[in-house]
């Protein structure tokens, strides 16, 4: 399996899919130790997202990565969407124009987006962040590529890391972002941005598995 442009696009659609689908359950999570806005964001921006690539049919994954960025930026509120808006952008740079997207190419990818996150928003594993599904995520699909794994498996064992991640956030206390104002209040529920890292990584494996 190689990922090319429509795929990239398909792993974007999933995305909303899931998003719209989850809105719920996110705005729940965010609700409790945040501005209850988490879910809303998501499903509007990946929905707009879908739109704007439609319109344009990029014809490489980088493409579609920067247009979903852009788009994520501009129509996503709060702290989302500069995260996933920084996340998108810089699955872009290692790829540059590349037709298509195998194992080494997607762990490039991944690795930046996820230090593009920890750059805009100066988080570390452990802070109850999005942070804390996306870092085992990057480092299982890493291990699982040095190992020889299969694409799909590679992918699966990353979106699992990114779910094992998410549900670790619960005892924690947040450092980070709107939660940390609680305090030692913010334990005791899962982090609603970490959840929705791991609804993006399980898209993909959905997508390109």
């Amino acid at each position: 399996m190689a990922v090319a442009a429509g795929d990239a696009v398909r792993w974007v659609e999933l995305s909303a899919d899931v998003m719209v689908a989850e809105r719920e359950h996110l705005t729940k999570l965010d609700s409790a130790i945040g501005d209850a806005d988490h879910g809303a964001n998501m499903s509007r921006g990946f929905q707009a997202a879908v739109e704007k690539l439609s319109a344009d049919s990029p014809g490489e994954p980088a493409a579609v990565f920067k247009s979903v960025g852009m788009t994520l930026l501009s129509k996503v509120g709060g702290a989302g969407g500069p995260l996933y808006g920084s996340f998108f952008m810089k699955l872009a740079e290692p790829i540059g124009g590349s037709e298509q997207l195998g194992p080494e190419e997607w762990m490039a990818a991944l690795r930046a987006g996820v230090e593009g996150v920890k750059a805009r928003g100066k988080a570390e594993p452990g802070d109850k962040t999005m942070i804390d599904a996306l870092m085992p995520a990057v480092e299982a699909l890493e291990t699982a590529v040095a190992e020889g794994a299969s694409f799909a498996s590679a992918l699966e064992r990353s979106a699992a890391a990114a779910e094992q991640g998410a549900r670790a956030t619960v005892p924690l206390v947040a450092r980070k972002g709107r939660a940390s104002y609680l305090g030692e209040r913010s334990a005791g529920h899962q982090d609603p941005g970490a959840t929705s890292s791991h609804l993006l990584l399980r898209a993909a494996a959905e997508a390109w598995g």
